[in-house]
């Protein structure tokens, strides 16, 4: 039977009948009902009704209530108020009452709370949407009952997704970056559950059509998702390549900006009441007439603009004494006469230990640089001394432990002579 009040809502000349969309929604009535019953109203009478209704199914050894002891469960609410929800449930269909005079869930009661339960279990998560999709697609795959409607719903979250990470980093801001990554995170597992859910679906060779198509979809979406956090790192590089450290306080542009998104409203208004001016401080105001005035002048020739003064301050005496810092090279020169003297070969380790972490870490770099061959140094100085030694210098793969000159262990390998053969 179609609901007279719908032509208020259809264009003139319609009939709800010629409206397939509607036909689903029509069917399901009495399923429709019963959340209307339970969300008209005031957000009291809705939080009560929903209150009742789920300590009443909640028991499920003793499923039926007789009115005392529905009344001595409910001891906390109003006598009145506990029998007007009680009326109003009963009466539209969400609880039934026996021949006995017990209360208990109705079929449509009954399927509303579980909606609702199911609901505020995701409530409590981050992105409760796409566990919840997923979660609703894993129980219909499950009784065979997956349709192309609910994986589009699961489509739509997806992309929804992809397009508030991809604003994330078109925006530059770090802490949006940072909390559509965490977000990201969040979703880790919802994503991976998802995909094993496609996979059984796209597994079945009598899957529908439309079916498979949008599953395909949902994988490339669920693609571009996964390398979303490649895009993130990217765009975090960016930006830390670009900070600003704040003298030698250790302090950058980032922490200031973090410390200030902390504040309140009035706190910043506080910061900035002697900072910014209420208005911009012009050193010219004038009008219409005057600047008329001022251009007519310049027009004839008659005036000419002030002359800025360029004199250049007088000259002053250069500093004496002064020279220019030479690099220092001593370490260098005489690790070049220690190899050169170098009778057989000597592990890495033992060739470059002495003095402390940094000059081995300067000699380990010299080695490396001795490795690249004679042809890429200097021709001459101390460095292209160094690279014309007679040594070659074999790098391994593990390591080996030191224990000694402040080095707990480094890279497994060789300096031997040139003419000397390998151990």
């Amino acid at each position: 039977m179609t609901d007279p009040f719908l032509s208020d809502f259809l264009a003139a000349g319609v009939d709800a009948d010629e409206v397939p969309e509607l036909a689903a929604l029509n069917a399901a009535r009495p399923l429709l009902d019963a959340f209307i019953t339970l969300f008209r109203g005031t957000e009291a009478e809705v939080l009560m009704r929903l209150l009742v209704l789920r300590e009443i199914g909640r028991e499920a050894d003793a499923p039926r209530w007789a009115p005392e002891a529905l009344r001595t469960r409910f001891t906390y609410l109003d006598a009145v108020k506990l029998e007007t929800v009680l009326k109003r449930l009963r009466d539209n269909g969400l609880l039934a009452i026996g021949e006995d005079g017990h209360y208990a869930l109705s079929d449509h009661g009954r399927n509303a709370v579980a909606a609702i339960a199911m609901l505020l279990r995701f409530g409590e998560e981050e992105d409760a949407e796409l566990g919840f999709l997923t979660a609703q697609l894993a129980g219909l795959q499950a009784v065979g009952g997956i349709t192309a409607e609910s994986l589009g719903h699961l489509l739509s979250k997806l992309n929804d997704l992809t397009w508030h990470f991809e604003e994330a980093i078109a925006s530059g801001s770090e802490f949006r970056i940072l909390d559509a990554r965490r977000r990201l995170s969040a979703n880790g597992r919802w994503l991976e559950r998802g995909t094993e859910l496609l996979n059984r679906l796209l597994a079945d060779p009598e899957v529908d059509f439309d079916i498979a198509r949008i599953a395909q979809r949902i994988g490339l979406a669920q693609s571009r998702l996964a390398r979303a956090d490649a895009s993130f790192q990217r765009a975090l590089n960016k930006i830390e390549a670009q900070r600003v450290t704040l003298g030698a306080s250790g302090i950058s542009s980032s922490d200031v900006a973090a410390w200030l998104r902390g504040l309140d409203a009035a706190a910043i208004a506080t910061l900035a009441a002697e900072a910014c001016a209420s208005v911009p401080e012009l050193p010219l105001l004038a009008g219409g007439h005057e600047l008329l005035d001022r251009a007519e002048a310049l027009l004839e020739g008659g005036g000419t603009a002030t002359a800025a003064d360029t004199t250049l301050p007088p000259a002053d005496e250069a500093a004496t004494g002064f020279a220019p810092q030479a690099e220092d090279l001593r370490l260098l020169e005489h690790f070049t006469h220690r190899l050169e003297a170098l009778p057989a070969p000597q592990p890495l380790h033992r060739i470059i230990a002495g003095g402390g972490f940094a000059p081995a870490s300067y000699r380990l770099s010299l080695l490396a640089l001795l490795a690249d061959g004679a042809e890429s140094g200097p021709e001459e100085g101390p460095v292209g001394s160094f690279m014309r030694l007679p040594l070659e210098v074999e790098f391994g793969d593990t390591l080996t432990a030191v224990g000694e000159d402040e080095i707990a262990a480094m890279t497994l390998g060789e300096v031997r002579p040139r003419a000397a053969a390998p151990a």
